[in-house]
C-alpha cells in the first residue's frame, strides 16, 4: 500500500487560484474568500456583512439574504454561480431559525434541483452572525 507524503501541498498545485472580489466582504482573517482548483471552487463561509463592511442589521431572513448575495458574488468572481453549487454547509446560531433560513435559501437555490446540504447549529458564529454558509461549486 502506497502512502502519500506531506511534502506535496495545495499551495504548490499549478491550477490553484485564490479568488477575491470587492463585491463581497473582505476576509476578516488569514483566509481567502474562495479558492479555485481545476473546475472546483471552495468558498469560505459567508456571514451577513455588507460588501463595503459592517454587519446587516436584522433577523435571520435579512442575514440569510445577505449571506447568499455575498456567496453569489464570490462564486461569480470564480466563474461559477449558484446553479453550479453542488454542496453547501449552513451553520446556524439557533436551529429554531431553520425554517426561516430555509425559506430564503429556497428562493436562491430553488426546490427542483438544489445542491446537497448539511445544516448544523453551532455555539457561536463570527461577529455575532446568526447564519454562515459555505459552498463547493463547479466552474462550467
Amino acid at each position: 500500500m502506497a502512502t502519500v507524503g506531506r511534502a506535496e501541498t495545495l499551495s504548490s498545485t499549478p491550477d490553484r487560484e485564490v479568488i477575491a472580489t470587492t463585491n463581497a466582504p473582505q476576509a476578516v482573517g488569514p483566509y481567502s474568500q474562495a479558492v479555485r482548483i481545476g473546475n472546483f471552487v471552495f468558498t469560505a463561509g459567508q456571514v451577513g456583512l455588507k460588501p463595503e463592511g459592517g454587519p446587516i442589521e436584522g433577523d435571520i431572513v435579512a442575514q440569510t439574504r445577505q449571506v447568499l448575495e455575498n456567496l453569489k458574488a464570490v462564486l461569480e468572481a470564480a466563474g461559477a454561480d449558484l446553479s453550479t453549487v453542488i454542496k453547501t454547509t449552513v451553520f446556524l446560531a439557533n436551529m429554531d431559525d431553520f425554517a426561516a433560513m430555509n425559506g430564503v435559501y429556497a428562493e436562491y437555490f430553488g426546490e427542483s434541483n438544489p445542491p446537497a446540504r448539511s445544516t448544523v447549529q453551532v455555539a457561536r458564529l463570527p461577529l455575532g452572525a446568526l447564519v454562515e454558509i459555505e459552498a463547493i461549486a463547479l466552474v462550467p
